[in-house]
């Protein structure tokens, strides 16, 4: 079924996360995303994690629903020709690029522009002054890893948020782009860092004015809520839950269902403060926790997932990656963001939609991720409206190759 953005054309060049998931997102709303890479490959073709035998798994989970072309972009020709399927032709909804590369040369939006007009081109850097950063050397300097933990050391998480939110930006300039040029017939360029990116949230989050305004810095406070009532607890069988209050009803469900109503207005007094404000709860955090903990450590996981059924309580189980596929059934085809879909040379499994669900446009079949050069010939014919003896001669030529044949 067409998607929402089936009338969009996006080109592009890029690696590893940021960039690939902004097209990713949009090739997922409909979009038909033409990935460019290298004649030699992509360096993140083979990024883990893989299977046993070395596919990636990691690229399947990036890249689906792109069409993919190699060329030899080492060669002058190469660059013409990459260059003129990102141009496109004027009112066909190309001339879209999205790179988190080095965009000089025949790249640079000036040349671009000078074959179209109303080009759009998306450059991601990792600073401001374009100089380099990734995912991990910005989240070291956000004051994130520092809070952290227990505040022994400094933890980097392992998950890439940056290059997410990134990701996510990519794709909202872009259409914020495109409309603009509905609006004016005028293309151009967009550009954001991955380091603006951390701290737009960190400023946005309130952190950055934290500091100057009130001199304080945020404790590491391992996993209580920071500014209300929030922790994990050990169960009986040796599992871990996380527990938040944030309103009042939320409060007051969390103390019925554990039978500890009667108790808090004791820890109240003997804390000086007030239980119905989020403050005074994170006050009280550890009195609070010291309460509630005996009940948690009473009861199994599915004890606990019993007795909070249409309670109104605010929780979750800690999981690692096997009890979330095992045990979540958000984590399964019950949900309708996933599918159990095949992926060539890799095989059949869960794979996940865009979150994004249109009443217009319903999700249909995953498409999977492509096998480097996999569309080079129909892109070519698509998109240049190359004859098949144009494209036989650039194949002849090595300037254009399909896939590997393994």
């Amino acid at each position: 079924m067409p998607g929402v953005l089936s009338n969009l054309r996006v080109v592009e060049v890029s690696a590893y996360v940021a960039a690939p998931l902004g097209g990713m997102t949009l090739a997922q709303l409909g979009a038909d995303l033409i990935q460019i890479s290298p004649k030699s490959g992509r360096i993140d073709y083979n990024r883990w994690p893989q299977t046993d035998d070395g596919k990636s798994l990691y690229w399947a989970g990036l890249n689906k629903a792109k069409r993919s072309i190699r060329i030899d972009l080492a060669r002058p020709e190469g660059q013409e020709l990459a260059a003129a399927l990102i141009a496109g032709k004027e009112g066909d909804g190309g001339g879209i690029l999205m790179t988190n590369l080095p965009s000089r040369g025949w790249m640079s939006y000036e040349a671009l522009k000078q074959r179209r007009d109303d080009l759009i081109m998306l450059k991601l850097t990792g600073n401001y002054d374009g100089s380099a950063a990734v995912d991990y050397t910005v989240n070291c300097a956000s004051g994130f890893p520092m809070v952290t933990g227990d505040g022994t050391q400094p933890i980097n998480h392992a998950i890439p948020v940056w290059d997410i939110a990134t990701g996510l930006y990519l794709a909202t300039g872009t259409l914020a782009a495109v409309q603009h040029r509905l609006a004016t017939g005028k293309g151009q360029e967009v550009s954001i860092a991955l380091s603006d990116v951390m701290l737009a949230t960190v400023g946005n989050l309130g952190y950055i004015a934290e500091v100057q305004m009130t001199g304080r810095q945020r404790p590491a406070i391992g996993n209580h809520l920071y500014g209300g009532f929030g922790r994990d607890f050990a169960t009986k069988d040796g599992r871990a839950v996380m527990v938040a209050a944030f309103s009042d009803r939320q409060w007051q469900s969390l103390l019925r269902a554990t039978g500890t109503e009667e108790r808090m207005p004791h820890v109240a007094a003997a804390m000086g403060v007030d239980l119905a404000d989020e403050a005074g709860r994170y006050a009280a955090r550890d009195a609070i926790a010291a309460v509630l903990a005996p009940w948690f450590a009473a009861r199994t996981l599915a004890d606990i997932r019993q007795a909070f059924e249409g309670s109104g309580v605010l929780w979750g189980p800690f999981q690692d990656f096997r009890q979330l596929v095992a045990e979540d059934v958000r984590c399964s085809t019950a949900n309708p963001l996933f599918r159990e879909a095949e992926q060539p040379g890799i095989g059949t499994y869960l794979t996940p939609h865009i979150p994004l669900s249109f009443g217009a446009a319903p999700h249909g079949n995953i498409v999977p991720a492509p096998a480097l050069g996999q569309h080079s010939e129909a892109v070519l014919a698509d998109v240049l409206g190359l004859s098949s003896g144009e494209i036989g001669r650039l194949f002849d030529s090595g300037l254009v190759v399909g896939p590997d044949r393994e």
